[in-house]
C-alpha cells in the first residue's frame, strides 16, 4: 500500500494529470483522452493542484459512492482562508441539499421528494413532453435550421421542469438562465472571481422568485413538487422552508443543465455516427437503450465528489480521513474492463450498467424524467428532421468541468 507524503503531495507530480486540465479547450472538446491517460497511468491519482484524490476506474468509483460520505459542504472557516466569504450563499444551500447529505436526514428528505416524483407521475407526462418537443420544431421546420440548444435542448426540459416543479412555464427561460450561473459552482473546482457576483446575484434572484411561489401556493395549492415540498410529510416530518428552497433548486438545476446537455451531446454523437443515427432513425423502438449508450458514451455530469469517512486503501492507495476524492464518472464510464470496446457507440449495448445517474443512495431521482425525455427529443428530432447535419464544425463547450454541455450546436436539414 502506497501512502502519501506527509504534505499531501505524491513522490511523482505530474500536471499533466490535473484534472484542473479538463478547462483547456483540447480537453473541453475531448475529455476522454485525459480521462484514459488517468485510468491507464494512475487510476487513484492525488492530484496536488485540487489538493483531492481522483478515481477514473468502474469498481473504484462504485466503492466511492457506495461508502463514501456526500456531506461535502465547504465550512464558512475554509471560505474565509480562501477569501471565498462571497461563496458562503451557496454553501448554506449546499448544506440543506440532500445530494450533499448522508444518513437518517438524507433518506428522509430523498424520500419527501421521491413520494412526489415517481415513474408513475412521470409516464403521466409523456403527452405533454410530446407536445412541447413537436412545438419547439414547428417553430423551426420552415427554416432549414436550427440551433438545438437555444431552440430545442434547453427550453423543452425548461418548460417541462417548470411544469413539475408547479411554476409558470413561460417564466422556463428566466429559471434557465438562473440555473446556467448556479450550475458554474456545482459543476467546476474553481470558480472565476469575476463571475461570482453574477451568480451570487443569480442565486438571490432564483430563491426570490421561488419564496413569491410558494406564497401564491399557499393560497392556490396545485400538484407540482413545490407545493408538495412544502407540505408533504414522512413520518409526520415536514421540510422547513430553507429545505424546500434548496431542494427546488437542485431539482431544477439537474432538471434542465443536465437533460438539455444529454439531448445536445447526444444528437452531437449520432450526427458524428451516422450509422447509429440511421439505426435509430430506421428503428425508434430502440430509443430507451440508445439513450443509455449516450448517457454513457457522453456523460452529462462528469464527476462528483466524496470526504473518506475513514483511513482506507482504495486502488493500492491509502486515502486518509477527511480527504476528497473526485470520482470521475465519465471516465468510469469508458473503462474497457467494465465496457468491452468503450470508445464505440453501440445502441444496442447490452448490461450498459453505466453511472451517468451515480450509484446506490445518491442515484439521481429525476432519472426516470430525464430518461423519458431524452428518448422522445431523439425520436422527435430524427422523424422530423430530414438529412440533418452539423452547421458547423467548430464547436464550443460551457467552461465547466463537471456539467458537460455545449454552448451551441448549430443543424441544418431539409425544409
Amino acid at each position: 500500500m502506497q501512502s502519501p507524503r506527509p504534505d499531501g503531495f505524491g513522490e511523482n507530480i505530474d500536471k499533466n494529470l490535473s484534472l484542473l486540465r479538463i478547462l483547456t479547450a483540447e480537453n473541453l472538446s475531448n475529455p476522454h483522452l485525459l480521462y484514459r491517460a488517468l485510468r491507464e497511468h494512475d487510476p487513484v491519482h492525488w492530484d496536488p493542484y485540487l489538493h483531492a484524490w481522483i478515481v477514473t476506474t468502474y469498481t473504484e468509483v462504485v466503492e466511492v459512492l457506495m461508502h463514501f460520505s456526500a456531506d461535502r459542504t465547504p465550512p464558512r472557516s475554509y471560505l474565509e482562508q480562501k477569501a471565498l466569504s462571497s461563496l458562503l450563499p451557496f454553501a448554506e444551500m449546499m448544506s440543506q441539499q440532500m445530494m450533499f447529505m448522508d444518513g437518517a436526514r438524507h433518506a428522509t428528505l430523498r424520500s419527501l421528494c421521491s413520494a412526489v416524483f415517481t415513474p408513475r407521475r412521470v409516464q403521466e407526462l409523456r403527452n405533454e413532453i410530446e407536445a412541447v418537443a413537436n412545438r419547439l420544431i414547428d417553430l423551426v421546420i420552415e427554416r432549414g435550421q436550427i440551433e438545438i440548444v437555444a431552440d430545442f435542448a434547453s427550453p423543452l426540459p425548461a418548460i417541462i421542469t417548470a411544469k413539475v416543479l408547479g411554476v409558470p412555464p413561460e417564466d422556463h427561460a428566466e429559471l434557465h438562465a438562473w440555473v446556467l450561473d448556479l450550475a458554474e459552482v456545482l459543476g467546476n473546482y474553481q470558480q472565476h472571481p469575476d463571475r461570482i457576483p453574477t451568480i451570487v446575484r443569480s442565486l438571490r434572484e432564483l430563491r426570490a422568485y421561488l419564496c413569491e411561489q410558494m406564497k401564491m401556493l399557499e393560497a392556490q395549492p396545485n400538484d407540482g413538487l413545490l407545493y408538495s415540498l412544502m407540505t408533504t410529510e414522512v413520518d409526520g416530518k415536514k421540510l422547513s422552508s430553507e429545505e424546500v428552497l434548496a431542494n427546488a433548486i437542485i431539482t431544477l438545476i439537474g432538471g434542465h443543465e443536465t437533460t438539455a446537455n444529454l439531448i445536445a451531446g447526444g444528437l452531437l454523437t449520432l450526427l458524428r455516427n451516422p450509422d447509429s443515427l440511421a439505426q435509430l432513425r430506421r428503428d425508434p423502438g430502440i430509443v430507451a437503450q440508445a439513450v443509455e449508450e449516450l448517457l454513457r458514451f457522453e456523460s452529462p455530469v462528469q464527476h462528483t465528489a466524496r470526504i473518506a469517512p475513514r483511513d482506507v486503501e482504495l486502488g493500492g492507495k491509502l486515502i486518509r480521513r477527511g480527504a476528497k476524492v473526485v470520482v470521475v464518472l465519465a471516465a468510469a464510464n469508458r473503462d474497457p474492463i467494465r465496457f468491452p470496446d468503450p470508445d464505440r457507440l453501440d445502441l444496442l449495448r447490452k448490461d450498459n450498467r453505466h453511472l451517468a445517474f451515480g450509484w446506490a443512495a445518491h442515484f439521481c431521482f429525476g432519472a426516470p424524467l430525464a430518461r423519458l425525455e431524452g428518448q422522445i427529443a431523439f425520436n422527435v428530432l430524427l422523424r422530423r428532421l430530414s438529412n440533418p447535419c452539423l452547421g458547423n464544425q467548430r464547436l464550443e463547450w460551457r467552461q465547466n468541468a463537471g456539467l458537460r454541455g455545449l454552448v451551441a450546436l448549430p443543424v441544418k436539414f431539409e425544409a
